[in-house]
């Protein structure tokens, strides 16, 4: 029987002491972790001691780069082109990637996005996509590689399970023990897996405001910086975004009618906030990649991204032209009264599109493709009485109530105009 190197006991009290655990000791307590030897109520614990203590930028490193070192590293450098990605920390009707990725392919770099699914309010990619008859989330590396390195450019697909398994541990621990919002343990779980992934620069999507994961700025602030450091201190050409989510994105929020708006961006059409984002971040993308003059509003508007989106859906056994899914039951809310939209809270419109089944409570839950909230008017737009403001779509009208319940108070209707701040706040550097 082999002597393990540390205990956990003594690492989980010098965290809870307030004091910076060693780098051989850190390293030792993922690997044990993710081998089986410490526990879950072991590193339950630890994890508490770090939402409570937090970590140095160095400890942050250490723990990011053990995650990695769980598991596989891939590499795209016999793609001949340079690589970029883009994360998002999440948010309501935040359907950016799906017309992001074709557009920045569009000018010969390759995109490996590795997506997600939604748990709770805030959607999964991957759910988005599989809205779309035949499309195929589970890719294997050889066919990762071709579609990047051929005419298509571009990938949508899940992350491999070799890629730092300890996180994936990790991650579903901190779910249920309430040590989520812990900013160097969210840093290091993001970090490790597009660190594994082999890009070479990523663009973030930190999100702030009611429908967002850190709804306070300046804990969204430090959370970008973290990672931005975090990315640089690995060689990956790292920058990140401050966008604002107190409101939903766009007019969709499900997964089949956030497709279909993402199709009408890739259009050149499609709401102003949607188009605003997706333009933003692939110049983030693009500059990163050593293209900081591409047109990339004349590829969203000639046609040329749309292309590439045809192309990538297809080489996923796709049908990009295909109808998609629409619900059997619909209820219209409408004005009370005239006057203009002063407040719609992104919270609890992503809470009421997952209590209509847009969402899953638990990993194992089906979402309903066809379930969501389509918004007919957003704050600062003038209505009348008894106009949509909006529709919820189901395929079972007994969900209805509790999808209603989640809206009360979420939205008013008054007689100023609110005013609007930027979308995207700042932007963040090493």
């Amino acid at each position: 029987m082999s002597v393990e190197a540390y205990d956990a006991i003594d690492v989980i009290r010098a965290k809870r002491d307030g004091g910076e655990v060693p780098e051989p000791a850190l390293r030792w307590m993922v690997d044990a972790y993710t081998r089986g030897y410490v526990s879950d109520a072991q590193m339950a614990s630890f994890a508490m001691a770090v939402f409570q203590r937090g970590m140095q930028r160095d400890e942050i490193r250490v723990l990011t780069d053990a995650m990695i070192a769980s598991g596989e590293r891939m590499s795209f450098a016999s793609l001949g082109k340079k690589t970029v990605d883009k994360h998002s920390t999440g948010g309501v009707g935040d359907k950016i990637t799906l017309p992001l990725a074709p557009l920045v392919a569009v000018f010969g770099v390759a995109v490996p996005q590795l997506s997600g699914r939604g748990l709770g309010h805030t959607g999964g990619t991957l759910d988005k996509l599989e809205s779309i008859p035949g499309w195929r989330a589970a890719l294997s590396n050889e066919e990762m590689f071709a579609q990047m390195q051929g005419d298509v450019g571009a990938v949508i697909c899940a992350a491999g399970s070799g890629l730092a398994p300890a996180d994936k541990k990790l991650y579903a621990l901190r779910d249920v023990t309430g040590t989520v919002e812990a900013i160097p343990l969210i840093a290091s779980s993001i970090m490790s897996k597009k660190i594994a992934e082999g890009t070479d620069a990523l663009v973030l999507d930190v999100k702030f405001g009611s429908g967002a994961f850190m709804q306070d700025i300046d804990r969204a602030r430090e959370l970008a910086q973290t990672m931005v450091a975090l990315g640089t201190d690995s060689g990956v050409a790292t920058t990140a975004l401050l966008t604002d989510m107190n409101v939903p994105l766009g007019l969709a929020i499900g997964n089949a009618n956030e497709v279909r708006e993402s199709v009408e961006i890739l259009a050149g059409g499609g709401p102003a906030d949607v188009r605003e984002l997706t333009l933003a971040l692939a110049r983030e993308m693009l500059a990163l990649a050593g293209h900081p003059d591409a047109d990339v509003e004349g590829a969203l508007d000639d046609g040329r991204a749309m292309d590439v989106w045809k192309a990538m859906i297809r080489a996923q056994d796709g049908d990009p032209d295909a109808a998609l899914p629409t619900a059997r039951e619909t209820h219209v809310v409408t004005a009370p009264a005239d006057g203009v939209v002063t407040r719609m809270d992104a919270l609890p419109f992503g809470i009421s599109a997952w209590r209509l089944g847009a969402g899953r409570a638990r990993a194992e839950d089906k979402v309903v493709h066809a379930a969501g909230i389509d918004l007919h008017a957003k704050p600062g737009d003038h209505v009348t009485a008894g106009q949509p403001l909006f529709t919820l779509s189901a395929e079972d009208e007994a969900r209805f109530p509790r999808a209603l319940e989640a809206l009360d108070g979420a939205w008013s209707i008054g007689d100023t105009a609110p005013e609007k701040g930027p979308l995207v706040r700042e932007r963040i550097t090493a």
